[in-house]
């Protein structure tokens, strides 16, 4: 049976922590490129890295942050996002990154679940708070610059939180601050989507986010003389533990961008001299739709992560730009990577990858019954660690959760999967309703929230349905029930929606229906409204054709 090759981690054990790490880099390579903003901005080596942000730390710690405090960060991608970070993990205080996109109810969530009395934000991200600022911990915003660099106006002040400038308590102390961490203490907090409720804060602590990390380098074979490029944002752990965090253990280089391009996307693998990057989802099919350059294979990358890679896409992706190596692998924040693609082996055509069995345990089992399916069957994927510290330690503030997801001494992962005789596994479905659209992950739960608060909706249910795009993702559909004697409005029901929740989530298909089918105890058969899907009678908002008619499907 194939399984993913063993592997030495790049540091001891005991040293799994970022304050380590980075100060073992900083002794090590001090002189060497650790991170760029941007291909022509400006660029700090690993030992002006660990200068800069010592003395963030000690200002920090002036502040009054402690070690083990929770810290919320609300910032778009931006040196300044990578810095509070780690800065943060030098005084043992834990990180906690919201979507820049959040807004109304979906911020307030992640604030008060993490129970911050600070929050790292911009002076235009800040105004988000006013209507919410009774309902949340929050007493004092770090303000920074906008990631043009311009110097934003200070926002008029609010009722109770107070404002400072994250500039102003830089210290002049560059030497680390004496804070003992250890590999078990609680690194960030990182937002998943949550299924059957609000979005649920994953509690990662050092040695996991530095094993996620390490797994990467495994799986990328990096280097200190490679370059990883991404414009993925510093909220999602693709860019925090799957790109600038390997490239700090590797000792490689990192060049982040505000935000993912597809139609610059070669020309800044050209200009920042990128080897490896990643790429989510429907990414890939974004880059190739862009107009051919006679300049799209003048770049040095050698590999990307691609997770999933798209079968259709990596042919004509190869002859395009000339990069033929792919990877991939498959997990989750809460248990890192349990599956990768190991090197050098043909991948069969929508294999995942094949099992980390060095470091993990699992099973695929009747969601129901919690019993082994036969090979070759879909079961739900099942996971225990074989060495302490590298999956997370609990959900923030649910422990009703945390001892679900853990029930009968497995991680319950919700995904569906299936693995052939030779070892690979092929993720299938999702055995939860979470959806992913454009790398995002979307709670179906929150989106009907929304939308059962419009004044015409009694009653929704959201599911995912196949995207244009062959990349395994979804686009967000919405089945509603009017309240009796009104009328569904298609446009009025999105400009709800748009007002009230992330452009991600907003769903693209709308369609009315009588009544929602359900099970004898009441629960929605999501199953049969996907299966019925996209049909004449739907709205499509790309399109915003009305159906002929709005009978119940």
């Amino acid at each position: 049976m194939l399984t993913f090759p063993s592997f030495e981690p790049n540091f001891p054990r005991e040293h799994w922590t970022l304050p380590h790490v980075l100060e073992h880099q900083a002794r090590a390579r001090g002189g060497q490129p650790f991170l760029s903003w941007t291909d022509n901005g400006p660029t700090w080596t690993f030992g002006q890295t660990n200068d800069h942000v010592n003395r963030l730390a000690h200002g920090l710690a002036s502040f009054g942050v402690r070690q083990h405090e929770r810290v919320c960060i609300l910032l778009p991608n931006c040196p300044e996002f990578v810095f509070v970070w780690f800065a943060l993990n030098k005084l043992g205080a834990v990180e906690v990154a919201i979507s820049d996109a959040y807004k109304g109810s979906f911020l307030a969530h992640p604030l008060s679940l993490s129970q911050s009395r600070i929050l790292v934000t911009t002076a235009a991200l800040a105004e988000r708070l006013r209507d919410i600022e009774d309902g949340i911990p929050i007493a004092d915003l770090l303000l920074v610059d906008e990631p043009s660099g311009e110097q934003a106006t200070q926002p008029a002040p609010f009722k109770r939180m107070r404002l400072h400038r994250l500039d102003a308590l830089y210290s002049q102390e560059t030497h680390n601050p004496p804070q003992i961490v250890k590999p078990g203490d609680a690194a960030a907090v990182l937002l998943t989507s949550g299924t059957t409720g609000p979005s649920k804060g994953v509690v990662m602590p050092h040695s996991q986010f530095y094993f996620f990390a390490e797994e990467d380098v495994q799986l990328m074979r990096l280097k200190q003389d490679d370059v990883y490029m991404t414009g993925f944002p510093l909220f999602h752990g693709n860019a925090q533990f799957l790109t600038v965090y390997p490239c700090l253990i590797a000792g490689a280089h990192c060049v982040l961008y505000p935000r993912f391009s597809a139609s610059d996307w070669a020309g800044r693998a050209r200009r920042s001299g990128a080897t490896v990057t990643n790429l989510l989802g429907a990414t890939m099919a974004f880059i190739t739709a862009q107009p051919p350059s006679p300049d799209d294979r003048a770049h040095r990358l050698r590999c990307i992560y691609a997770a999933p890679l798209s079968t259709d896409l990596a042919g004509p992706f190869t002859e395009r730009f000339g990069v033929s190596e792919f990877v991939d692998g498959f997990g989750q924040t809460e248990i890192s990577n349990v599956f990768m693609t190991p090197p050098g082996a043909p991948r069969p055509p929508g294999a995942s990858g094949v099992l980390v069995d060095q470091w993990f345990e699992i099973k695929l089992a009747d969601p129901e019954t919690g019993e082994p399916v036969p090979e070759g069957h879909v079961g739900e994927l099942l996971v225990r660690h074989k060495h302490p510290g590298i999956i997370s330690t609990e959900y923030l503030g649910m422990p009703d959760k945390t001892i679900e997801s853990r029930r009968d001494l497995w991680f319950h992962t919700g995904d569906a999967l299936r693995r052939d005789s030779q070892g690979w596994y092929y993720f299938v479905d999702r055995v939860k309703d979470a959806l992913r659209r454009r790398g995002e992950n979307i709670s179906s739960f929150e989106v009907e929230s929304v939308l059962r608060s419009h004044p015409a909706v009694a009653d929704c249910a959201v599911v995912g349905v196949a995207a244009d795009q062959q990349a395994g993702e979804d686009e967000v559909m919405a089945f509603l029930v009017a309240h009796e004697g009104l009328a569904l409005n298609p446009t009025e029901i999105w400009d709800w929606c748009e007002a009230r929740m992330p452009a991600f989530m907003v769903p693209r298909y709308l369609q009315a229906i009588n009544e929602l089918p359900r099970t004898p105890t009441e629960k929605v058969r999501k199953k049969q409204l996907r299966e019925l899907g996209v049909g004449p009678r739907t709205w499509d908002r790309t399109r915003v054709l009305a159906p002929r008619t709005q009978e119940s499907a």
